[in-house]
């Protein structure tokens, strides 16, 4: 497997690279759901254009990471599936779309994923764990009532992502997150309690999510319903991290 970039998806995936030959992994795109420089669209866009022509020359299966995030799914009611329709509202959310879009045009042999809220050590501090535990850590933290995140670990991710490439999925798209997204509040409590400490909550816009649906997934990887995902899977995800992270600094 060729991994494509050196951040913290790529240094995960490095751990399974050496077992799968004639796979590209482009994780090197935008990775903020809140983003919306045109330039990273741009730039983002120009490397799948590239590995889309590396991988029509060389037969390469290319994996690409998509969002599962509020930005792609936006309605409320029956859980976002991959071959349903979506609405993105955000520019993160349209700029994905529109490489899925792209990637499904181009005829090549590709894996799209759309990923949930990963999370692990070496996060980028703009990732959503460790911006909240920065926020709770400063003493205040904005929440948007009626949010979700479905989190997902980061080990999980790489495990599935294995479980997918060994059984030959492609040209399609798969969901990969717990299917249990978790009410913001309940997350940041659980911060508050790990941390020690109270923060004051301002409160924005009420938002609406949509939950993910993991169907797919889970008939591609059965193992995925020994994966203990459920209800409480958000706790063991936060305390397995936040008992790694540093007195001082947002996380590890």
């Amino acid at each position: 497997m060729d991994v494509i970039g050196t951040g913290f998806l790529a240094g995960h995936l490095s751990t399974i690279a050496d077992a799968h030959p004639g796979v590209v992994v482009a994780a090197a795109g935008v990775s903020a759901a809140q983003h919306t420089s045109a330039a990273s669209f741009r730039r983002e866009t120009a490397l799948v254009d590239d590995l889309v022509r590396r991988c029509a020359r060389s037969g390469e299966r290319l994996v690409f990471f998509s969002t599962a995030s509020s930005g792609l799914y936006t309605r409320p009611g029956q859980p976002g599936t991959e071959d349903g329709p979506v609405w993105p509202t955000t520019p993160y959310g349209r700029h994905k779309h529109a490489l899925e879009q792209r990637l499904a045009a181009s005829g090549i042999d590709c894996l799209t994923l759309r990923l949930g809220h990963v999370v692990g050590p070496d996060q980028p501090p703009h990732q959503l764990l460790p911006a909240l535990t920065a926020q709770v850590r400063s003493g205040r933290v904005r929440i948007f009532p009626g949010s979700r995140r479905d989190l997902i670990d980061v080990t999980d991710v790489v495990t599935i992502i294995d479980a997918l490439l060994c059984a030959g999925t492609s040209r399609t798209t798969v969901n990969v997150a717990s299917g249990c997204a978790v009410p913001i509040e309940r997350i940041v409590r659980h911060i508050e309690t790990r941390l020690g400490t109270a923060a004051h909550w301002d409160h924005g816009a009420p938002a609406v999510t949509q939950d993910i649906s993991t169907a797919k997934l889970r008939g591609l990887v059965p193992r995925v319903d020994h994966m203990a995902f459920g209800p409480d899977y958000y706790r063991r995800v936060l305390d397995k991290y936040l008992s790694a992270a540093p007195a001082a600094g947002p996380f590890p």
